[in-house]
């Protein structure tokens, strides 16, 4: 059973965490390259990665991916500067998101050599974790074919709403960025974008199904169960 370092970085600024990731990322990529260099050469090594799954909040921040389109953010400087928000173009693949409080969001630092190279299949296994975890709450929820991440009424497109957002960077089979499931979100935030590019399609929270508030301390826990068990994986602290 393959070990994963996790973290729970509580509230941290985007960039900060981002910083983090990509030196946790970089010391894995680096040590496959110089493993990989060693074998060309026919020199003696012992690779060694680490993989990490980090969960954190972020204050008020809207990120844009490689394959995004700066005029989906739909407000100006001045405007960020009055609803408390920041704005980073960033290497993740995707569009744009927002993140914010009461938003769980994981970053998974995994080599995926250790378990499947296969991207999609990564990214299905994430969805599949948050499906699980809102089916411990009653909300059932879906994929819509060739669009990333959950939705809630995935059959009925007049009535799709997304509630976590998925966008990775992957280099030599180790990953990095994640996933955003929408908690106790403030949902007036996601209207000052195209949430993913995709303006025909609501986005909602746990919190706005429900109809109440839920403990995000339970959600990460049933999140971090259900990653565990469908990666065949045990944390250490």
């Amino acid at each position: 059973m393959r070990k994963v370092r996790f973290e729970d970085l509580g509230t941290r600024e985007y960039q900060d965490t981002w910083d983090y990731q990509e030196q946790l990322f970089g010391e894995n990529v680096n040590a496959k390259l110089a493993a990989r260099r060693a074998e060309v050469a026919g020199e003696p090594f012992e690779l060694h990665t680490q993989d990490h799954l980090l969960f954190v909040e972020h204050p008020h921040v809207y990120t844009l991916g490689k394959s995004g389109k700066p005029e989906n953010l739909l407000i100006d400087e001045a405007g960020l500067k009055e609803v408390n928000a920041t704005y980073l173009p960033i290497n993740r693949g995707g569009d744009i998101t927002y993140h914010g409080f009461g938003q769980l969001v994981a970053y998974p630092i995994f080599d995926l050599e250790h378990y499947f190279t296969d991207i999609h299949k990564f990214l299905r296994y994430l969805e599949e974790a948050i499906i699980l975890t809102l089916a411990d709450y009653g909300i059932s929820a879906g994929r819509i074919d060739g669009l990333t991440g959950v939705w809630i009424e995935p059959d009925n497109m007049d009535r799709a709403r997304k509630i976590c957002a998925m966008g990775i960077r992957c280099s030599r089979w180790v990953t990095m960025h994640g996933l955003a499931l929408n908690v106790n979100t403030d949902l007036k935030y996601f209207e000052y974008i195209v949430p993913c590019g995709i303006d025909d399609k609501a986005v909602t929270s746990m919190q706005a199904e429900l109809g109440h508030e839920v403990s995000i301390e339970e959600v990460k826990a049933k999140v971090k169960f259900h990653i565990a068990q469908l990666f065949s994986i045990a944390f250490e602290e």
